[in-house]
């Protein structure tokens, strides 16, 4: 048995130059400043009457452009200074679901968002009552900088309960949906299982669990894979009652607020129709028979008939290399500056200032994420670090939308709001950087073949397993609107869903019931089918990628300018700026050309 190799030290994140720390008098007073600006824009409200029920009353154009300006200064300011108090608290919960200190913060918290969305639905309210005035007013002030929030706002308006109901609802969600999804993170992040390895028996997080998946040794994946399922066992009734809950809450809302289902609000969120979904879903459904085929190869490079579960993240190349903490901050930093200066100097800032939280341990959430602090105008990454080809990948991924928040700092806040199809632009970018860069330097055939293994698992996982995950959220927000589900429910819908994707591509006696424990997605009590936009991302970089093939340096600016308007267009919009039809099954087709591409070289390695 080989000794591991020395990862190096790993980093966790530096908040300091945010604010001292949670005890601390800054942000005690930062807490203060965001009451009183609430205390504020309440009273602005007041005076001018803005709610649903006076919205009719007689006003001039340019009182109707004074109001709007004002409120949205406020409102901005508002949400600059949450937005930096909420994600300072929140890198403390995710790194350590230990810390009752930061817990209870953040609880403190929630009944300012709670103030900031009654105030949202006052003027949501107000601007939805203006009848002609307000499209009239935008199609007169051309180039008006807030001109897309406005008219994106006046258009969801007509799915707002009455201004009484809808803060009721965000109070209630306090004590409901926003406690299920503490309860998920917190059961999630603080289950250990014991688990023996080289010898040495040891309590693991659960992350770090979940990554002995890309362990070399098969007989270790398969005993973390038991493991996995009977930890989960132990707490898949709670878990199941906060699906339920958060489920139940989205089908009741939606129903009352004139959503034709989560899906319909969902397609609004992301800024996208029906009809580019089919096109795009369409396409990965055909495209799933190549899937397939490169499963079936995995098994074989394996020495078996069919995959099992345990074995689908699997290393299959004797070369499979380790990196570094240093080594993964090299070579990303590195070919990063082969697209651009500007984002070369944006990875430099993040190893060089601790920007990232890369150790795994015991409280901390898993997975990755990158969050922006608006107050100091950088990002923060999160993700557990084990030396491997797709961890890197990974750091690669958060610090794209650490890029994109990068274009977009000199925005307002309500003019950031990026949906998540478009959120993962830069992400895939620049995780395709690093992957075509990783397979054009491969020293043989046993690297290509580790490279290509590790990017045709994630793309697998983008492609296959997330159109499982629609088919589930599909199915349970369905059954939910009929009754409870019972944990064996879930895990029924699970395994169906995994069949119709995965298909013959898989051993269906092995595989994962309780995906649905402990994906976070499906416990966001604002957002239903955080899925399908994954894939979204994946191809639309991808189509992005082989445009910047084709002009080079020419494309960089027109790229960065999307990146800054991302919250300022919708996906169809966004996307003709390069000539991309969205809508049409073609363009994702040519997307997915470029992973079969890959998956026929597999195939022939």
């Amino acid at each position: 048995m080989t000794a591991k190799k020395d990862l190096g030290q790993l980093p966790r994140w530096d908040l300091s130059n945010v604010y001292p720390g949670l005890e601390s008098a800054e942000l005690a007073q930062a807490v203060e400043t965001l009451k009183a600006k609430l205390d504020a824009l309440d009273e602005f409200l007041d005076a001018h009457q803005i709610s649903r029920a006076t919205a009719s009353a007689a006003l001039t154009r340019e009182d109707i452009g004074q109001v709007v300006g004002d409120y949205l200064d406020l409102m901005n300011a508002n949400l600059k200074l949450f937005g930096t108090v909420r994600v300072y608290i929140s890198t403390f919960v995710t790194t350590d679901s230990y810390n009752s200190l930061a817990k209870r913060k953040q609880s403190e918290l929630d009944p300012l968002n709670v103030r900031l969305q009654r105030q949202d639905v006052r003027f949501q309210g107000w601007l939805g009552g203006l009848g002609e005035a307000l499209p009239q007013m935008l199609a007169e002030e051309r180039g008006l900088s807030h001109a897309f929030y406005l008219q994106e706002t006046l258009e969801q308006s007509r799915y707002l309960m009455s201004e009484a109901e809808e803060n009721l609802a965000a109070e209630l969600g306090l004590n409901g949906t926003t406690a299920w999804a503490k309860l998920q993170g917190t059961v999630t992040s603080q289950l250990s299982v014991p688990f023996e390895q080289d010898g040495k028996a040891e309590k693991l997080p659960m992350p770090a669990l979940i990554n002995l998946s890309h362990n070399p040794d098969g007989e270790v994946r398969r005993r973390a894979y038991e493991a996995e399922l009977a930890a989960w066992d132990t707490v898949r009734e709670p878990l199941a009652a906060a699906m339920n809950g958060i489920k139940g809450t989205a089908v009741t809302l939606n129903k009352h607020r004139g959503r034709r289902d989560a899906l319909h609000a969902a397609l609004d969120d992301n800024r996208i129709d029906q009809e580019t979904l089919e096109a795009m879903l369409g396409a990965m459904r055909e495209a799933f028979p190549v899937f397939r085929q490169y499963l079936q190869k995995k098994a074989r490079r394996l020495g078996k008939d069919a995959l099992p579960w345990w074995d689908l993240f699997a290393p299959v190349s004797k070369s499979e290399r380790v990196y570094t903490w240093a080594e993964t901050r090299e070579f990303v930093v590195s070919q990063f500056g082969g697209f651009s200066e500007r984002l070369s100097h944006l990875a430099r800032r993040a190893f060089e200032h601790n920007w990232i939280d890369a150790e795994q341990r015991d409280g901390k959430r898993g997975g990755a994420f990158c969050t922006y602090i608006s107050g100091v105008q950088e990002s923060r990454v999160l993700c557990n670090f084990d030396g491997s080809l797709d961890q890197t990948f990974t750091v690669a991924h958060e610090l794209g939308h650490a890029f994109h928040n990068e274009c977009m700092k000199d925005k307002a806040p309500l003019q950031k709001s990026t949906p998540m199809t478009m959120a993962e632009t830069a992400s895939i970018f620049c995780e395709t950087i690093i992957t075509e860069a990783a397979i054009a330097n491969a020293a043989n055939v046993e690297e290509e073949l580790a490279i290509l293994e590790t990017n045709l698992i994630g793309v697998t996982q983008v492609i296959v397993d997330i159109t499982s995950r629609f088919i589930f959220e599909s199915d349970v927000l369905a059954r939910r609107a009929q009754s409870e589900l019972s944990a064996d429910d879930l895990c029924e819908l699970m395994l169906k869903a995994q069949k119709e994707t995965y298909g013959d591509g898989l051993d269906e006696r092995y595989l994962h019931k309780y995906m649905w424990t402990w994906k976070p997605h499906y416990y966001y009590p604002s957002l239903n089918f955080y899925n399908y936009p994954y894939a979204f991302g994946l191809l639309f970089g991808l189509g992005l990628y082989a445009i910047y093939q084709q002009r080079g340096a020419a494309f960089i600016p027109d790229y960065e300018s999307l990146l800054a308007s991302t919250g300022e267009g919708t996906a169809a919009d966004l996307a003709a700026r390069f000539g991309i039809n969205i809508r049409a099954k073609d363009f994702w087709a040519g997307s997915l050309k470029v992973i079969e591409k890959r998956i026929e070289r597999y195939l022939a390695l």
